[in-house]
Order: C-alpha cells, then structure tokens, then sequence
C-alpha cells in the first residue's frame, strides 16, 4: 500500500460490539484511504458512523442512541485504536441502560473522558452524506447545523455553547408563557444574550476563514466549483459591527423589546437560531440553490474538501474525512479528481459505495473492504 495522505491520525484498528448490525467486528485498515464497498443495506454507512461517534454530537446521523444499539441489546460499544503524531492512543464510546435512560461513557486510554469533545485532542472529523444533497435548496435549520458542524471541527466547545444557548431559550420561552417575574427573564435573557453573541462569533470566525481560503487556494481548473460564503441574520450584523460587549448588550434590549411578541410567537424571533448560511456559487456568482443539481453537489463536496484543509490550519490536525455514497454521484472527471484531492489532504479518508468499479483508480493506493452480512472482509486490490 502507497503511504500518500501524510502525517494525519489514523484509524488501526476499529472494535464494535451491538452497534447497528455488527454483534462484533474487528477491522485494522493499514492504509490512508479505506473504501467499504457492498449491497444497500449492507451495513457500510454503519461503519463511518461508529466512527462519527468520536465528535461531539450523535454522529453523521444525528440518531438516537438507542437506536444505534443492535436489536435485543442494551447497549453497544465502539472502540478504536488511533496511530497519530504522538504515539498511538485507545478511544472507545459505550452506552448502557442506566434507570430509564442511557449512560453514554467515553475513555481515552482506559481512563474516563468527560465528553465526547475529549477526543478533539487526538482526532477532527469531516463528513459529507446523500443527507447533505439538498442542503443548499433545504430551510435554513439545515444549513445552520451543517455550520455548526463547520465550527465544532476546528472548536471542540462550540457545541457546548449551542446547547447551553437552546436551553437558555427554552427557559425564556417557558417563563414568557408562564407571565415569569421581570427578574427571573432579566437572567435568563442576559445568559442568553453571552451565549449568543458567543455562538454567532464563532460561526464568523470559521465563515470568513473558510471563505478566505477558498478566496486564496481555489484552481480555475478544478472541476469543483468554489463556493462564496457568508452570513444572514440580525445577530450576524451585530456581530460584525458591534465589539462583543456592545453586541451583548444589544441584543438583550432586543429581547427585552420583543418579550410580548415572542410570548406569542411561543419562541425567540431573534438570535444565532434564526441565522442562515449564505452559499454562493462562486464561477456562476448565483445563489447556489440557484445551481442546477449536479452543480450543486460538486459545490458541496468542493466546500467539504476546503473545510477539511482549514480544519488542518487550524488545529494542526488533519481531520478523518468520511464520505458516505459520494463517488457514486460524480462523472468519472470529477470522480478522478476528488480521489487526487483526497490523497492530498493529509487524513485518513473513510469512502462508501455499492460498485467496487468506483474506486477502480485508487488501483494499489487504498484498502478495499467487502461489506455484508454483519462482516467487513478485506479485499486484495
């Protein structure tokens, strides 16, 4: 195997024990590429999200956790063996049922970790799946998760902001239909105005880095069309013209102003929850939802190749990059060109796909998995 993708963490080894379809299953990929290759249905897209499961979050398909454990069983456990700049380190994720609910735990290196962003320290993840098609002609919340996901690769604690900023939403939205004391919405309206303007810097700081990037590295010739990026939403604008504790301080007046119509609105009209991610097709200059279809997925996965290299500018980590069902959906042009752009990113890289043709030019360059069964067999070239 052709060593290509540089210094970036890899996945050695990958334990799983009644996750999804797998009762156990033990893969050690050796090379930089992995491409899992069987049937729809086969259990390929199980895998990537197993390893999904070490950023914060639910994974690539924001399920439940109950859901992710076999049928029959309590739990499920997901290990993996990381080979980095720093030596080699064991992370591993479990749940169990625990009273009513379930516990999720995480380790690193045998010990208790306290979260998932844990593993920032050791890993960044990237993803791209057929989800993500009509991300560009979708509603706006669909964006907004796809940025936070931007942001959470290179800041491991911005998901905990935006938790903590839902919460403290709720909490208004549940004292303004109660006829809560003017004090108690004071509180919680100034955490929420912290917390936001929070949320809303760090959605900045990726955009415009991102969109520097691409401004700075994009190849005319790529058959990946480069992307334009910004921001839409009252808080956005704060944002950009305020400091952040005159933005603070603006936006809860705003809340204070708009307690009446939002107790009838029964939620917050205003903040970070109702910003859009602006996408333009940038050799076109029209909105990308605007694009035709095949457009649209090439901007996609151009936008997805560039993020994956601010993620590596930004936390020294080049990031595993998971793509679920993507070369299935490209000509055999752009095909070949995602495949070079891959080997130059510097991570491991995890493919999906049903025909084993797809990944014809990565010839000797990558370990080909046969997926089916409840198994993952290795493949000769």
């Amino acid at each position: 195997m052709s060593d290509e993708t540089g210094a970036g963490p890899r996945v050695t080894r990958l334990l799983l024990q009644d996750f999804r379809s797998y009762a156990t299953l033990d893969l050690a990929p050796r090379a930089g590429v992995v491409a899992l290759v069987g049937e729809n249905g086969a259990g390929k897209t199980n895998i990537i999200e197993a390893i999904s499961l070490f950023a914060p979050g639910r994974g690539l398909r924001r399920a439940d956790f109950a859901a992710m454990a076999r049928q029959g069983t309590s739990g499920f456990t997901v290990s993996l063996t990381l080979d980095g700049a720093y030596g080699e380190h064991r992370l591993g994720t479990a749940t169990t049922l625990a009273g009513e609910g379930r516990s999720r735990v995480c380790r690193i290196d045998g010990a208790p970790a306290p979260s998932p962003a844990a593993f920032g320290e050791y890993l960044r993840l990237v993803w791209l799946t057929p989800d993500l098609d009509a991300l560009f002609r979708g509603p706006a919340g669909d964006r907004r998760r796809f940025l936070d996901r931007l942001v959470l690769a290179v800041d491991s604690e911005h998901g905990a902001r935006v938790s903590a900023l839902e919460r403290a939403l709720r909490n208004r939205n549940r004292l303004l239909e109660e006829n809560g004391e003017p004090r108690w919405l004071d509180a919680v309206e100034r955490e929420a105005a912290e917390l936001g303007i929070a949320v809303a810097a760090a959605r900045r700081e990726t955009v415009a880095r991102l969109d520097g990037l691409v401004a700075e590295t994009h190849d005319p010739a790529s058959p990946f069309p480069f992307a334009r990026l910004g921001l839409e939403g009252e808080i956005d604008d704060l944002v950009a013209s305020l400091p952040a504790i005159d933005a603070e301080d603006r936006y809860r007046a705003l809340l204070r102003e708009g307690r009446a119509r939002d107790r009838a609105a029964g939620r917050t009209l205003v903040g970070p929850q109702a910003s859009d991610l602006a996408v333009r097709h940038g050799p076109k200059n029209i909105p990308a939802h605007l694009a035709s279809t095949g457009e649209q997925k090439a901007l996609l996965v151009g936008l997805v190749l560039a993020h994956a290299r601010l993620t590596t500018t930004m936390t020294g980590l080049a990031p595993l990059v998971l793509l679920d069902e993507v070369a299935a959906h490209l000509d055999p042009r752009r095909r070949a060109a995602l495949y070079e752009e891959l080997f130059r990113l510097g991570g491991q890289i995890w493919l999906t796909g049903a025909d084993r043709a797809l990944f014809a030019e990565l010839a000797n360059r990558a370990d080909i998995v046969a997926v089916g069964e409840g198994r993952a067999t290795p493949l000769g070239a």
